[in-house]
């Protein structure tokens, strides 16, 4: 039998999961009217948690590890959490904890009212998205993966169509349509797995994968699976109208968290589990696809009528700049640093700067009773602080400095350049251009004459939550080099070579 691989803090781990899973229960236990002080009241332990695992990986140097039941792998299940795991847990626990802050106002139950049952979905549901994500995060074995990436998708879908209204219900069928294409796709590359090597364990998958047709079979089945759930284009046809109409704290955390755990799982399986196969075709591929959701999401996003669509489509867009860490961070090259980095920042600077402009529209749409964006005249003069937001968050997205956005497309064209990959600047560039004109569309209006009467001013705490998120996607800018150092903890550089 193999040690027991469990090394310190790694206890931290389980208890990152059973949180959110022991506020579920208890949210089932005192219903409805408790639901919300369940998930609020667990939100500070849920980021203690997550900032103690970063503090527990950094100072080691190495991935924090747990055997659950004490027995290593083949024979037990291990979680780890390596130095992208610890950055993803602790930014996923402030934006989850902000937009739980946020919907109180829309999903509380006040005292004397009868308990509410879209009360108390919401917050369980907001839980388990916490639980899957945390899962993703440090999970070490491609089946629980599986488990979590389902999680993760049923805990999503009522959030979008929790209002019942028939477009949010068509919304929700096209989105649980693509996801469950999604899950069958990526089980049947984890059988394959299984049936060819006898573990599921990603280490020690790393260590027997060969380029064998079954390998490769394999791996383009998990990782179509991966790419509709994640609505790379052309399989993002769920995401605009799923993201655009649900509830704006749903839709902060659709677009700034879930669609990341299926890309991290797409990192998982390209840069852990095969980092030993002659992957350049297959990372060019993914490449292409993201270059082509860049400009396609970029121009619809440039189309849209109404404000939370234009964020959506801007989504699509984003979600492209991701895909391009693959031919830039591929394999053990000097420039290969750069190119991971500037992937996991692109990570964090939309999911921060994407959470803040949707929970600013929310706001807009109930201040205003629309977000039709030709009817914005003079609404910046009555609500200076959402469009602020919304600017702050543009800026990031466009890539302008000071922000994370920025760092994430500079990053993007050091390693293009270093790598002699030219080709990948032009997406770069064009998606930022484009992206200025879509930002533009936004504020030119808002910044217009013109009479704005507001029908329910919004509270300040709210839009200071929202301005909080902007402001980190732009102090993002300003990360200093440990914080790179800390994304290179744990990850592969070539065939059984760890960071």
């Amino acid at each position: 039998m193999a040690p027991d691989p469990t090394t310190p803090g790694g206890s931290l781990l389980v208890l990152a999961i059973l949180l959110p899973c022991a506020g579920i229960i208890l949210s089932f236990v005192l219903g409805g009217r408790n639901a919300e002080r369940v998930a609020l009241g667990l939100t500070p332990f849920g980021f203690a948690l997550a900032c103690a695992i970063a503090f527990h990986v950094a100072s080691a140097g190495k991935p924090v590890v747990y055997a659950l039941g004490g027995l290593a792998p083949p024979l037990g299940i291990a979680l780890r959490a390596d130095g992208v795991s610890a950055v993803m847990l602790v930014a996923a626990a402030v934006i989850l904890t902000a937009a739980s802050f946020y919907a109180r106002a829309k999903f509380a139950t006040p005292e004397g009212a009868p308990e509410s049952r879209i009360a108390l979905t919401f917050w369980i549901m907001l839980q388990a998205i916490w639980a899957a994500l945390t899962i993703i995060f440090v999970g070490g074995d491609l089946f629980n993966l599986y488990v979590a990436l389902e999680l993760l998708t049923f805990a999503a879908v009522p959030l979008v169509c929790i209002d019942g209204r028939p477009e949010t219900l068509a919304a929700a069928l096209r989105y649980l349509l693509f996801a469950l294409f999604g899950s069958i796709s990526y089980l049947l590359g984890v059988a394959l797995f299984y049936g060819a090597y006898g573990t599921l364990d990603i280490p020690l998958l790393a260590q027997k994968v060969q380029s064998t047709p079954i390998v490769w079979m394999a791996a383009a089945l998990m990782t179509g699976g991966l790419l509709a759930k994640t609505a790379l284009f052309p399989l993002h046809l769920w995401l605009p109208p799923a993201h655009a109409n649900a509830p704006a704290a749903a839709s902060a955390v659709l677009s700034g968290l879930v669609v990341k755990g299926s890309f991290f799982l797409t990192l998982r399986l390209w840069f852990y589990v095969l980092p030993a196969l002659p992957a350049a075709g297959a990372a060019n591929i993914l490449g292409a696809l993201g270059s082509a959701a860049i400009i396609v999401g970029s121009v619809l996003a440039l189309r849209q009528a109404r404000l939370k669509l234009l964020i959506a489509y801007s989504t699509v867009a984003q979600i492209g700049y991701l895909f391009l860490v693959f031919p830039l961070a591929m394999g053990a090259h000097v420039w290969s640093d750069i190119g991971w980095s500037a992937g996991v920042m692109q990570i964090l600077a939309h999911a921060f700067a994407k959470a803040a402009m949707f929970l600013s529209a929310g706001l807009l749409a109930e201040a205003l009773g629309h977000d039709q964006i030709a009817r914005l005249g003079g609404a910046a003069r009555a609500l200076p602080m959402t469009f602020l937001t919304l600017g702050l968050g543009g800026l990031s997205l466009m890539g302008l400095p000071p922000s994370g956005g920025f760092s994430a497309k500079w990053l993007m064209l050091q390693a293009s350049v270093a790598s002699g990959q030219w080709v990948w600047t032009l997406p770069v560039l064009a998606g930022g251009l484009l992206a200025a004109g879509y930002v533009y569309r936004i504020l030119t209006p808002a910044l217009s004459e013109g009479d704005i009467v507001l029908k329910a001013p919004p509270k300040r705490s709210r839009e200071a939550i929202a301005l909080g998120l902007a402001l980190i996607a732009l102090a993002l800018g300003f990360a200093p080099q440990g914080f790179f150092d800390l994304l290179e903890i744990g990850r592969p550089l070539a065939a059984g070579t760890l960071r």
